[in-house]
């Protein structure tokens, strides 16, 4: 028996390409909206879109970067300083000065006829800068002052002078005053007289200037303030010194 022979269909090279059949991807029992907008009028369902906004960078950093910049330059200034205050101390050796009251005489203590005491002190101060290299200036407006138990007695100030090097200087300065109501005032100096020991406080303000080489600082003021017993007050009399001391600082 013969082979039977499949014979395929030659193609038309006029009839251009070939049409494939589509078949429907959605099957026949499906609904519209399964099988989709065959008219190419399908939607896709809606999507929410979120806005895109440029977020500024945050001021943090950039306040951090100053705060730093800002205590560096701080911790360097000071540290500039005390070099520098390092190397003048070196080269100056500043040395504080010292005070001395030496002598007082009063030449008034007085209870006027309106209960007012009226008194007038001479009081010997005794100055000393022992700086090698350093000068005082001794500026007009200081302030001299004679306390006994918290109240005034008199007031007066230093001359206006210059200091040099190592150099003591003694001053007599001249204190006056009147205290007001001052009756049990006078009573207690003269009770306090018989025992041989009056406390008086001494206490002075005077602004001075700094001379470093050929450099004049600004101006300071000097505090000092010496505690006295004296034992009378007994005007135009000599008058002994018991026993005194002094302390000094530095006021800007």
């Amino acid at each position: 028996m013969a082979d039977h022979q499949r014979i395929h269909p030659a193609r038309d090279p006029e009839a251009g390409a070939p049409q494939r059949t589509t078949v429907p991807l959605v099957s026949g029992g499906a609904s519209q909206s399964e099988k989709g907008d065959p008219e190419g009028n399908y939607h896709p369902p809606h999507q929410r879109t979120i806005p895109y906004s440029y977020s500024k960078p945050p001021k943090r950093n950039c306040c951090k970067k100053c705060l730093c910049w800002t205590l560096a330059l701080i911790i360097l200034l000071i540290l500039v300083i005390a070099i520098c205050a390092g190397i003048m101390y070196l080269v100056f050796r500043p040395k504080l000065p010292k005070y001395s009251v030496d002598s007082l005489t009063i030449t008034h203590l007085n209870l006027n006829n309106d209960n007012s005491l009226f008194a007038t002190f001479n009081v010997n101060v005794t100055a000393r800068n022992p700086n090698k290299k350093i000068g005082i200036y001794y500026e007009g407006g200081s302030d001299l002052r004679v306390y006994f138990t918290g109240t005034q007695l008199c007031e007066g100030s230093l001359p206006k002078f210059y200091q040099g090097h190592r150099n003591t200087t003694v001053m007599n300065v001249t204190l006056t005053g009147q205290t007001q109501d001052a009756n049990g005032l006078l009573q207690s100096l003269q009770a306090q007289e018989q025992t041989g020991n009056i406390p008086l406080f001494l206490r002075g303000k005077v602004p001075v200037r700094l001379k470093l080489g050929g450099l004049k600082l600004m101006k300071w003021k000097f505090l000092v303030r010496c505690w006295l017993n004296v034992d009378s007050l007994t005007p135009d009399n000599t008058i002994r010194i018991r026993d005194s001391r002094c302390k000094f600082r530095f006021r800007f």
